[in-house]
């Protein structure tokens, strides 16, 4: 849905601090503003130990590869004196049959603290009721966002404005990829290298092993052509278990290598661990995640890091403590009702 503008469109945002040089537009989808926008999360997250270091590429691909979020009219660039300190914008999910606006927010630190947050978040509010206005008349909808544990003021923005703490996670690292244990497959179980003929197979058992996960969302065919067509895509390092023609297992590792530049590290990304039914409880997930961080190993990595529900109810925060993860970073859910 997004309709994108050609010009420069400065708007006034309410509540918006009296600071002078400061100015609110929004993007126009092109290159100087993908750029700006990670330069202001890159700064925001290094700032706060957050290892999400996104390039302007990565932005592109994500905002561009779905019509859940307008750019040009859920999205908001803040500048001063021509340079931009801060980014906003949400984006209408369907999570287990609820209409859910989830919004975000990044300011640069050495303008935190006057008053621009707030003013984002109020906007990013005020953007969710118009839309669920005009999308969803008469339905329940919420507006949900998400704060790391050492991101005191982001949650206490949050908490002032009504919204509660639902479920945290946690943020997992495996400091080295030495000592990998030995976790052998289920017997009659193979894994196998990934053709593209496969991506849609892979794709389908993916969807289906995470509809039993909290707050699930149903990917769609924007989500697909998305995943295989990212810049850094590598799918020889996708582990993906086989039983005869049915995928049991999947991990997607991914290896963000300019994020790994600008960290001075060597660390991969083992993502959307996922065991069909079917294979649950015979020990697909530690098999697959012990050949996953073998095959980044072989990669020439030094570490891996994975994200992980704490109250997955397959068990996984164990199974990969098990295997050497440790506790990294906490991060919360949090929502209130969105009140029209």
């Amino acid at each position: 849905m997004t309709t994108m503008r050609d010009e420069l469109t400065w708007i006034d945002l309410a509540d918006a601090p009296p600071i002078e040089g400061l100015r609110v537009r929004r993007p126009r989808g092109i290159d100087a503003d993908y750029e700006a926008m990670a330069s202001v999360v890159l700064a925001a997250n290094a700032h706060d130990g957050i290892p999400w270091l996104p390039t302007p590429t990565n932005l592109r691909e994500e905002f561009e590869g779905s019509t859940r979020r307008d750019q040009a009219n859920d999205v908001v660039i803040v500048e001063l004196d021509g340079r931009p300190v801060a980014e906003a914008g949400i984006e209408r999910v369907i999570r287990d049959g609820t209409v859910i606006y989830e919004t975000w927010g990044h300011v640069v630190p050495e303008v935190r603290r006057r008053g621009i947050g707030r003013a984002l978040l109020r906007e990013n509010l005020r953007r969710a009721t118009e839309r669920a206005d005009a999308e969803d008349p008469g339905q329940l909808v919420e507006a949900r966002s998400y704060a790391e544990e050492g991101e005191a003021g982001h949650r206490a923005l949050l908490e002032t404005h009504g919204f509660e703490e639902i479920r945290w996670f946690f943020l997992m690292r495996r400091p080295t990829l030495d000592d990998i244990p030995d976790a052998p497959l289920p017997p009659g179980l193979e894994i196998r290298p990934v053709t593209p003929d496969q991506h849609r197979s892979i794709w389908d058992a993916e969807a289906e092993a995470f509809r039993d996960h909290w707050s699930h969302r149903e990917p769609t065919e924007e989500d697909f052509t998305t995943t295989f067509s990212r810049s850094e895509l590598d799918t020889d390092l996708w582990v993906v278990a086989w039983d005869g023609d049915e995928v049991a297992g999947v991990v997607e590792n991914w290896i963000w290598a300019e994020e790994n530049a600008r960290l001075g590290i060597a660390r991969g990304w083992n993502e959307k661990i996922s065991v069909r039914r079917p294979w649950r409880r015979l020990g697909l997930g530690r098999a697959i995640t012990a050949a996953s961080l073998r095959r980044l190993r072989a990669a020439g990595m030094t570490e891996a890091m994975l994200g992980v529900d704490a109250d997955n109810p397959t068990g996984a925060l164990g199974l990969y403590e098990g295997l050497g993860f440790e506790r990294f970073q906490r991060a919360s859910a949090y929502r209130r009702q969105l009140g029209r």
